[in-house]
């Protein structure tokens, strides 16, 4: 594939790359869909397929283009698709969300899920420091994904725990993906047919992603970073920010904060950490100042949170403000 890509007219190249954004979206639609009706026919309790299979199919398009890069050897771009994604699914789906219509954000949020993706992202800056993986260098090794991947099982384990409990006493919990009301009952055969064709769609759209998105850096000069922190990680989290948008203009945007956050910690310690136990993870400068960024975006948001138990549109207009200023600092570095 790279091999087509790299030889294939410049213009064709940007038909590969929102061909390989469409192939990772409706990939894992296919494969969340596929997968939920097998574990109901199991009886799997829904608001545990919401938690597990729901909740990381939205992350699944991230995971595929930081694996591929991590394997193809495209470091940069394994790094920046995951913080880009995080960062703009805070500043931006969260900030169109505000502005469009108040977000009320729930006590959970404040008080778990926000300090919980702080912790994470303060985390992963920590272990691309410290090298851990990799005593030679700043490097997410082997072992720093093992970390990630154990710590993404335990949170896991934890908000499932809470959604029973909290399902036994009758209350509603506030959990990211933990939505399941559109858990449809399919055919065995059609549910195979969705979990295989939904996850070769994502292998290739990830590949096609990695491949094409390397090309457009190589030809226009730009950084892999770069090309990771833009085109890449929007065109992944373009589902989240059409999602908020339609619920915005249903005035049913409570839980977009929380989805986010609950994105976020998601990206993190599943995408980053499958991505370096497959393959160690070179890190640079630039990501280091991303992921600093991205920590204190999080911080203003748990602040424009935690003052009035809502963000409303002054806030949300500071945030894009923000992520305005943040994508002029990464095209110009």
């Amino acid at each position: 594939m790279e091999h087509f890509i790299n030889n294939a007219p410049f213009a064709l190249v940007f038909v590969f790359l929102v061909l390989g954004f469409a192939l990772l979206v409706k990939g894992a639609d296919y494969f969340v869909e596929g997968s939920s009706s097998v574990a109901k026919r199991l009886h799997v309790p829904s608001i545990i397929i919401g938690l597990t299979i729901v909740a990381m199919g939205t992350s699944l398009p991230e995971t595929a283009v930081s694996v591929s890069a991590s394997i193809s050897g495209n470091n940069e771009l394994a790094v920046s698709n995951a913080v880009g994604s995080n960062i703009f699914n805070l500043m931006v789906v969260i900030g169109v969300c505000a502005f469009m219509s108040s977000i009320n954000v729930k006590k959970e949020t404040i008080v778990r899920d926000i300090p919980i993706s702080l912790a994470c992202a303060a985390l992963l800056l920590g272990l691309s420091v410290l090298g851990i993986g990799d005593k030679s260098g700043m490097t997410l090794g082997h072992i720093d994904g093992i970390i990630l991947i154990c710590l993404f099982a335990v949170y896991i384990i934890y908000m499932v725990m809470l959604a029973l409990k909290a399902s036994r006493e009758g209350r509603e919990v506030i959990v990211e993906g933990g939505s399941d009301e559109d858990i449809k009952l399919i055919s065995v055969p059609k549910s195979v047919l969705f979990i295989v064709g939904g996850a070769i769609a994502i292998a290739l759209g990830g590949d096609l992603t990695v491949d094409s998105a390397s090309r457009i850096a190589s030809e226009l000069g730009m950084s892999q970073t770069l090309i990771g922190l833009t085109i890449v990680s929007i065109g992944t989290s373009l589902p989240e920010l059409v999602t908020s948008i339609v619920a915005a203009r249903k005035n049913e945007v409570d839980m977009a904060l929380g989805n986010a956050v609950g994105s976020n910690i998601f990206n993190i310690l599943m995408v980053l950490g499958i991505a370096s136990a497959i393959s160690p993870i070179s890190i640079i400068t630039n990501n280091l100042i991303d992921l600093a960024i991205l920590i204190v975006f999080s911080i203003c948001v748990w602040i424009f949170s935690a003052t009035k138990k809502k963000i409303g549109k002054a806030e949300g207009l500071c945030m894009l403000a923000l992520y305005a200023v943040f994508a002029v600092y990464i095209i110009i570095r």
